[in-house]
């Protein structure tokens, strides 16, 4: 049996070498090393050999076997290799169209709403996420023992500063360098220690507007709301108003947009719940320590402040019931958009 294994090995290897196409290799990997190859055959006949004689007959087996695979390898990496290098590319083949990318909903919504804010008359402006205390709260009117400021509410960094936890701090910032008027919204991430849900995340997106000048009342407020929420929403979009508190603003108030998928004569609308209603954001009149602390005259000065979440306008847009989506990884969910 030895001679038979040591003369099928020699004869193999032979044949490997000349061949020169794939379908002719091909065909000799299944005569050589196949199912009902001589070589496969000898191997099912080691058990009825002598035990003195098996070693020796396994041994050459397996290594014949081996050596035939190895050179199929390599003769069909060599046959493949000549035969890339020497194919003419068909020219007239269609390209390969690159992957498109796309903006993330809330991206493309905080453009959206920096657009139409523009066409108000407002600037986009932008501010450090690394805040300081004076900034986020003293400059805010937001006492030392408010519970905003507490550890469990705020991210506050070694060394001092924190993680923002609104974008009004913008709008001290533009105060303190830009006397009156002024008419700005600062769209961008803010952080708060919110347990994560399905309505509440530890990051999250404000667009945050600001108005001052002679004169200006609640009624500004309220028109600039409702030309907005008419603009993303619906043309028919309402506003209305809810007594709130706030310390940087004076009057203070909850704001809420007429639900634009029942106008409320659905009571088992999954948007509004029934109410008609949408809660959007907060709002009001500057308070006039606000105006103090940036240099402002609260005498000569008033004006208005309000908050929107981006999350909760594109919630409410895309009929998205769960807010953790937004800062998933998966593609399938922002390719929708």
């Amino acid at each position: 049996m030895l001679d038979e294994i040591e003369a099928l090995r020699r004869q193999a290897l032979a044949q490997i070498a000349a061949v020169d196409q794939l379908q002719a290799l091909e065909e000799l990997r299944v005569r050589h090393l196949g199912r009902r190859s001589r070589l496969r055959e000898l191997m099912a006949q080691l058990g009825a050999l002598p035990a003195d004689q098996r070693p020796a007959a396994g041994s050459a087996a397996g290594g014949a076997q081996k050596a035939l695979q190895e050179a199929l390898d390599q003769r069909k990496t060599a046959l493949q290799e000549a035969a890339e290098a020497g194919a003419t590319p068909d020219l007239t083949l269609p390209g390969h169209r690159p992957l498109s990318g796309r903006l993330h909903p809330l991206h493309s919504l905080a453009e959206e709403l920096s657009s139409i804010f523009q066409r108000l008359g407002f600037t986009v402006v932008d501010g450090p996420e690394i805040e300081d205390e004076y900034h986020n709260f003293d400059a805010l009117n937001t006492p030392a023992d408010h519970p905003a400021r507490d550890l469990h509410a705020t991210f506050y960094l070694e060394g001092g500063g924190l993680l923002r936890t609104q974008t009004s701090t913008v709008q001290i910032r533009v105060m303190e360098t830009t006397p009156p008027p002024v008419r700005i919204v600062a769209p961008g991430r803010c952080y708060r220690r919110d347990a994560v849900d399905a309505t509440h995340h530890f990051a999250f997106h404000q667009i945050e507007g600001l108005c001052v000048d002679r004169q200006v009342s609640l009624a500004d407020l309220k028109g600039t709301l409702v030309a907005m929420g008419r603009q993303v929403l619906d043309p028919q979009t309402r506003v209305r108003f809810r007594p709130h508190f706030f310390p940087f603003t004076e009057p203070s108030v909850e704001y809420d947009f007429s639900c634009s998928l029942c106008r409320g004569e659905d009571r088992g609308c999954r948007v509004c719940k029934g109410t008609g209603w949408i809660e959007i954001g907060g709002a009001g009149m500057v308070h006039p320590a606000v105006f103090t602390s940036v240099g402002y005259d609260p005498e000569q000065y008033t004006g208005f402040a309000f908050g929107i979440g981006i999350e909760r306008i594109a919630m409410i847009r895309h009929g998205i019931d769960d807010i953790r989506l937004f800062l998933d990884s998966d593609l399938r969910f922002t390719r929708q958009f």
